[in-house]
């Protein structure tokens, strides 16, 4: 059949590759898009104008850095959690 092309080695993890690097990507992308979306509902309360004020300014930068940091300790958390079970 025509899906069933015969790939080398090569090609393969080629392949591979490329589509762990898109799926990274749409996970960026994701969460992109999420914490953007949390960030200005919670920090942008008016139609905002030319430029964000100081504090719309200050408060995008700290949710997204709580967001990245948050993002970041569960991660670290599961991992270590997955690392004692398997190490039991």
């Amino acid at each position: 059949m025509a899906d069933q092309l015969p790939l080398d080695d090569a090609t393969k993890k080629e392949l591979q590759t490329f589509m762990e690097n898109e799926q990274a990507q749409q996970r960026l992308n994701a969460s992109i898009h999420s914490f953007t979306s949390m960030c200005w509902d919670k920090c942008i309360t008016a139609t905002p104008g030319n430029s964000f004020s100081r504090s719309e300014s200050s408060c995008l930068a700290n949710c997204v850095e709580r967001f990245l940091d948050t993002s970041l300790y569960i991660v670290n958390r599961i991992e270590h959690q997955r690392v004692q079970s398997g190490a039991q």
